[in-house]
């Protein structure tokens, strides 16, 4: 296992929306949280879609933006627990209307606000920081990667989206040059449908344009399960029949963290 001084920090990106970047969000930080972690996930996105599927209060709590427009407002307050002892969460906040507003654009007091919140995070005795951002690599988005320690990038299982993928990748590592530190774990296939020829089609696109270390084994597949588990806001591996779809999230965190050692190893050599 790879050894952990401070919060190691993941985001979630990709260039459009619609890819299941909050499914996986949710569920690889319950699939760490499971294995003993101490996840904190953070809600980014101005939609709010990780509070919506965790907690249905979240409209009415302070939150990412909130912390981000008010300098009097303490990382703590922004915590909420779960049900799971060893994940929390951090909602975008009654801030992030104002943020959908703006355009994303960040002040230089966002900028700033998005390093402090964490640095904040960094402190408070997490292992693991997901984060969940919007859709783009601008905005509060491109400062949040800016932060972050590596990013994990979810693509839909179908064909346009799949061609777009080396641009993708190609602006993640302009991001670098501004974060030298940060890791690109990898492309993870979201909403497979095995037994749709295109869908199939499509993975197999994916692997062979890029290289075979960039896309990750695990593959999110398309079910209905998901649905079910964020209307009871639960994770889906919380219900019984989503233990085998709570398998590919094992995987995928085994793969992250695989990636996290060897990262890790070639630091202290």
């Amino acid at each position: 296992m790879y050894s952990v001084q401070d919060v190691i920090t993941i985001g979630i990106s990709s260039q459009k929306g619609g890819v299941g970047k909050t499914t996986v969000s949710i569920n690889l930080a319950y699939a760490f949280a499971r294995a003993g972690r101490k996840v904190l996930i953070i809600d980014a996105d101005p939609q709010g879609s990780v509070g919506l599927s965790l907690t249905r209060k979240t409209r009415s709590l302070r939150g990412f933006f909130d912390y981000l427009s008010d300098k009097d407002l303490s990382f703590k307050n922004v915590v909420v627990p779960t049900r799971m002892e060893t994940l929390s969460l951090v909602p975008a906040g009654k801030g992030s209307d104002y943020d959908m507003s703006n355009g994303f654009e960040p002040s230089p007091s966002t900028e700033a606000g998005v390093k402090s919140f964490l640095k904040e995070a960094e402190t408070a005795g997490y292992d693991i920081c997901i984060v969940d951002t919007a859709a783009g690599l601008f905005g509060v988005t491109k400062e949040a990667l800016m932060g972050v320690d590596a990013v994990l990038v979810p693509q839909q299982a179908e064909p346009l989206g799949i061609r777009s993928m080396p641009k993708m990748l190609e602006a993640l590592k302009k991001v670098r040059v501004l974060n030298p530190r940060l890791q690109i774990l990898g492309v993870v296939l979201t909403m497979v449908q095995r037994n749709l020829r295109e869908s199939v089609e499509a993975g197999y696109g994916l692997r062979s344009v890029l290289p075979e270390k960039l896309v990750m084994l695990a593959e999110i597949p398309r079910e209905d399960i998901f649905i079910k588990a964020s209307a009871r806001g639960l994770p889906v591996g919380v219900l019984k029949e989503g233990y085998r779809v709570l398998e590919e999230f094992d995987l995928l965190r085994k793969e992250v963290e695989e990636k996290l050692t060897v990262t890790d190893n070639l630091k202290k050599r």
